[in-house]
């Protein structure tokens, strides 16, 4: 069994930044790709930022130069670090990663709980 918990987020001024960590655990083998997605009242689920195993990274037009995605790969982890943020960027935020377990082998997407990031004064 695999699971994705995230934690770090939270009410934060325009402007302010805020960090966002999702840890993996479990049955393991390989992490292919984690990324960051979010999902506004009212709107689709959107891809924010994702990271590949070998390091490439792909961010939404929206953010790129504020947010920046990292990972610990010792630790199964992927960060968001999110600057200048903006109330647009209010949401509730989900980690995605795509995993081969090494038992049953097998090939998943799978998703975090979410965590709250609002951006107000």
């Amino acid at each position: 069994q695999v699971q994705l918990v995230e934690s770090g987020g939270g009410l934060v001024q325009p402007g302010g930044s805020l960090r966002l960590s999702c840890a993996a655990s479990g049955t393991i083998l390989r992490i292919n790709v984690m990324g960051w997605y979010r999902q506004a009242p009212g709107k689709q689920r959107e891809l924010v930022a994702s990271i590949s195993s070998g390091g490439s990274t792909n961010y939404a037009d929206s953010v790129k130069g504020r947010f920046t995605i990292s990972t610990d790969n010792a630790k199964n982890t992927v960060y968001l670090q999110m600057n200048s943020l903006k109330p647009e960027d209010t949401a509730a935020y989900y980690c995605n990663a795509d995993i081969i377990r090494n038992w049953p082998i097998s090939r998943n997407d799978y998703w975090g709980q979410g965590t709250q990031v609002t951006v107000s004064s």
